[in-house]
């Protein structure tokens, strides 16, 4: 028994060391060298230009392949490698190859035709002898055909004319800009229509020119000149006894450059002097008068009757003289106010007829 026992030992001894070698894990060259020979094997993978490398159990595959089946196919190649942990698949894909474009044959160059030689013509001989008058005719005709071939050449030399183009529109001026005349601007107007407060009914119209032009932060807007038109707004003649006369006017339009414009201003408003006053001295004058003729006459009762006869002297004294009327001629300067702002498109110069007043009637 004791001879046997190193036997056993040395038997269990070898069966270790076999299952230990068996064990042992394979390195990074040996997987990297059997996944290149699996890869090899595969048909379709053969040809291929395929990297393998393995690091710690790390395969990494590199290179292109056809398609995605034979990506899938050589991934699965190394990881049934014993020892291979990890597949990091970097295989690319390429692309099939373009079909290049059928290029047209080339058109064969057209064989240009030479033009067939000119054949001249033989000059036919000349008679011998000729009439003299045919001679001057056939050189006359010959002069002739000459003349009329220099001519033809040149009227063939001379240009063409030239067609110039016609010159472009020019481009249309752009839109008037208007100007607003603000309120309380004076408004210095010329009668054209005269106006007496014994003649003139309220309600009438009366015509007038602009007498001086209107200005906006020192730009004429409407020049002198252009037409205004306004209306008696209230006319009181002088009575023969007593009373007074009165005018009021007011602007209504003024027109500028082909258009109307509205106008709101203030009233021009002037009174006559009254007779009133006047009038009652006379009359009393007239009765102290009469009332001492009659007390020379005959008392009471004359004095009575003269009173009478001297108011009848005084009133009819009176009565043939006239309150003072209002009159305005025409070339008369009036002054008006703007009430209401004015918007209107400024026009160019226009000059009134007549001549003007140096100053203005109040």
């Amino acid at each position: 028994m004791k001879g046997r026992i190193p036997l056993y030992l040395s038997a269990l001894l070898m069966v270790v060391m076999l299952g230990a070698a068996c064990n042992k894990a394979p390195n990074d060259a040996q997987i990297s060298s059997q996944v290149q020979e699996r890869l090899s094997a595969d048909s379709g993978l053969q040809g291929k230009q395929l990297g393998v490398q393995s690091a710690n159990g790390v395969v990494v595959l590199s290179g292109t392949v056809d398609n995605d089946a034979q990506r899938e196919a050589a991934e699965h190649y190394a990881q049934g490698i014993p020892g291979v942990t990890k597949v990091l698949n970097n295989l690319q894909i390429m692309p099939p190859p373009v079909a290049q474009a059928e290029q047209p044959e080339p058109k064969p160059t057209p064989i240009e035709e030479k033009p067939a030689p000119i054949k001249r013509k033989e000059p036919e001989p000349k008679p011998k002898k000729k009439h003299a008058a045919i001679k001057d005719t056939e050189m006359a005709s010959a002069g002739a055909g000459a003349a009329g071939a220099g001519m033809g050449q040149a009227q063939d030399s001379q240009p063409a004319p030239i067609t110039q183009a016609a010159p472009a529109p020019p481009p249309p001026p752009p839109p008037p800009q208007k100007v607003t005349i603000p309120a309380g601007t004076t408004l210095a107007i010329r009668l054209v229509d005269g106006i007496d407060s014994e003649k003139n009914q309220a309600g009438e119209t009366f015509r007038a020119t602009l007498n001086s032009p209107l200005s906006v932060e020192g730009e004429v807007a409407i020049p002198a000149g252009y037409d205004v038109e306004g209306h008696v707004v209230d006319v009181k003649s002088a009575g023969k006894f007593a009373g007074q006369s009165l005018l009021v006017l007011q602007l209504d339009r003024i027109s500028v450059g082909g258009k109307s414009y509205s106008v709101t201003t203030d009233q021009y408003k002037r009174e006559g002097s009254s007779r009133g006053k006047n009038t009652a001295e006379k009359v009393g004058a007239g009765a102290a008068i009469g009332a001492i003729i009659g007390g020379i006459a005959g008392g009471g009762k004359g004095a009575a009757i003269g009173a009478a006869a001297g108011g009848g002297v005084g009133g009819g004294v009176q009565a043939a003289t006239k309150g003072q009327q209002i009159k305005l001629p025409s070339e008369t300067v009036l002054n008006f106010t703007l009430q209401n702002p004015l918007t209107v498109i400024p026009a160019g110069e226009r000059h009134a007829s007549g001549a003007k007043m140096d100053q203005p009637m109040q």
